[in-house]
C-alpha cells in the first residue's frame, strides 16, 4: 500500500494556502516538493533560480505552483502577495545565504537577511489570515565560541561574518515581533504562532550554488578532476535536505494544531555520528560516487570562517519527538543518486521517491 501523502502531519497543509519565501533556492524547492505532495495550495515568492540546472528549474515546480517573482527587501509587493493569496502557513527561507559572499557584500546580506525578515513579519501582522509563520535562521546565528558541545535554542545569538551576524539578527528581530505583536499570551487576540528554525550544513540533489562543498565536489567528479577542498579539517553538522525540512513541516503542523504549545526557537540537527570534518565527507562522498580524488588547497588568505560548529537538538527530540532518520552514508546515497540520475529522468518524480523513501525510514 502507497503512502498515502495529504494524511502525513495529521493532514495540516492539505488544501491550506501556504507561503513560501525562497522557493527557488535549494532548500525551498526541495520543501514545496513535498508541501505540493501534502496537497497545499503553495505560493512561491522569490527571485529567480541561480542555474538552469537547479533543482527547482529540472523538476519543472512552477508549473505546479503558484510562481511568483519577488524580492523580500520590496515590502509593497510582498505584502500584495500576501492579500492577494490570504496565506495560513508562511515558510520564511528567502535570504542571501553565503558566508564568503556576505564578505563581498555585505549590505545586501543584512538588507535581505534582516529586513527582509522585518518585511515578512509586518505583513504576517497586517494580513489576518495568517495562523503560523516559521522563520527558516541558520545554526550560524549562535555566537560560536567553538566548543565541543552542541549550541541549544536559549544561547546567544552572535556572527563573526556578516552572513552569520545576520541570520544572528534575523533571530533577535523574531524574538521581538513574537514578544511585542505576536505575544503568545494575546494569541486570542492577533492569532499568529511565530516560530524559527536553525538547522546544519544540508547537502541534497539539485545546489548547484557558489562556494557550497557539494557543489565543487559535484562538478570535480563529473569532470573528473581532484575536488579543491579549503578547510578539510573543519567539522560541521552534515545532514540530508529532508532532515530539516521534516523537522519544519512537523512543527508548522504542531504550530497550526497547539499554537501556544510550540511557539519559540528549535534547532534540527543531525545526530553526533553525522558531525564529521570536510575531509572525512568528501572521503565517504568519493567513496559512493565510485571513483575521484581530493586536493587541500586551504590558505591563510581566506576570509574566516569556524572551525567547529554543532547544534543540540534535545528540545525537537523531547518536544516533537523529531530525531534524524540517516547517517552520513544514506545522506550521501540520496544525493548521489539525483546528481546521477537528474540528467535522463523525472526530477519531478525522482525528488518525490526520494521524499517517500525518506517518510519510510521515520
Amino acid at each position: 500500500m502507497g503512502i498515502e501523502m495529504d494524511k502525513i502531519f495529521n493532514g495540516v497543509f492539505k488544501d491550506k494556502n501556504v507561503l513560501v519565501t525562497g522557493h527557488t533556492g535549494f532548500k525551498g524547492s526541495w520543501l514545496i516538493t513535498w508541501l505540493n505532495e501534502l496537497g497545499a495550495n503553495v505560493i512561491g515568492y522569490a527571485l529567480d533560480p541561480y542555474r538552469e540546472k537547479d533543482n527547482f528549474v529540472v523538476t519543472n515546480l512552477s508549473s505546479k505552483i503558484t510562481d511568483i517573482r519577488g524580492d523580500v527587501r520590496d515590502f509593497d509587493k510582498l505584502l500584495s502577495v500576501f492579500e492577494e493569496y490570504k496565506p495560513e502557513i508562511v515558510f520564511h527561507l528567502a535570504a542571501q545565504p553565503l558566508v564568503r559572499l556576505s564578505y563581498e557584500e555585505p549590505r545586501e546580506t543584512y538588507e535581505t537577511n534582516v529586513m527582509g525578515t522585518v518585511n515578512l513579519l509586518e505583513a504576517s501582522k497586517q494580513v489576518e489570515s495568517v495562523r503560523v509563520v516559521v522563520n527558516v535562521t541558520s545554526d550560524k546565528c549562535y555566537e560560536n565560541k567553538e566548543m565541543i558541545w552542541g549550541y541549544r535554542e536559549n544561547d546567544p545569538m552572535g556572527g563573526y561574518d556578516p552572513y552569520s551576524s545576520s541570520k544572528g539578527c534575523a533571530e533577535l528581530v523574531t524574538s521581538a515581533y513574537r514578544r511585542s505583536f505576536f505575544n503568545p499570551q494575546d494569541l486570542d487576540k492577533h492569532g499568529v504562532a511565530l516560530a524559527s528554525v536553525r538547522a546544519g550544513n544540508v547537502i541534497g540533489g539539485g545546489d548547484w550554488a557558489k562556494d557550497r562543498l557539494m557543489t565543487d565536489c559535484i562538478t570535480a567528479l563529473q569532470a573528473r578532476k581532484k575536488i579543491k577542498i579549503r578547510s578539510p579539517q573543519a567539522i560541521r553538522p552534515w545532514q540530508h535536505v529532508l532532515e530539516p525540512l521534516s523537522g519544519y513541516l512537523l512543527l508548522a503542523s504542531k504550530l497550526y494544531e497547539e499554537p501556544k504549545k510550540y511557539i519559540g526557537g528549535w534547532n534540527f540537527g543531525p545526530e553526533e555520528s553525522s558531525i564529521v570534518t570536510v575531509g572525512e565527507l568528501v572521503e565517504k562522498l568519493i567513496d559512493c560516487w565510485g571513483s575521484g580524488d581530493w586536493i587541500d588547497t586551504s590558505s591563510n588568505d581566506e576570509p574566516h570562517e569556524a572551525e567547529l560548529l554543532k547544534l543540540d537538538i534535545s528540545k525537537a527530540r523531547y518536544y516533537l519527538n523529531w530525531s534524524p532518520r540517516l547517517d552520513v552514508e544514506e545522506m550521501l546515497e540520496l544525493t548521489v543518486d539525483w546528481y546521477k540520475n537528474y540528467q535522463d529522468n523525472n526530477v519531478y518524480e525522482l525528488c518525490v521517491k526520494q521524499i517517500k523513501n525518506f517518510i519510510k525510514k521515520g
